[in-house]
């Protein structure tokens, strides 16, 4: 069975939020799910393993003004995401 994680630590948040945009911008709509590549520590790296994290975002309100922002560019929608991101969480299953 499937656990999940939510994501707390500052600096993975930060580089989630920017995948996060990334991808809404080259799909031109707001995504549920996105890939990060694996945090290896030691030995050898596979480069096709990423871990799947699963984008909650609380309000859908929150989720059309995201959407909204997604023709706007890279700086608009990156400035809607900074102005809710309390209203976004990333869950990683394990």
């Amino acid at each position: 069975m499937d656990s999940r994680v939510k994501v707390s630590d500052p600096e993975k948040l930060t580089l989630l939020y920017e995948r996060f945009r990334d991808v809404c911008l080259v799909e031109k709509e707001v995504w549920k799910e996105i890939f990060m590549p694996r945090e290896i520590t030691a030995g050898p790296v596979r480069t096709n393993v990423q871990d799947r994290y699963d984008v909650e975002i609380d309000d859908p309100a929150i989720e059309d003004t995201l959407d909204a922002n997604i023709p706007m560019g890279s700086a608009a929608l990156g400035a809607a995401i900074q102005e809710y991101r309390a209203h976004i969480s990333f869950v990683r299953k394990v």
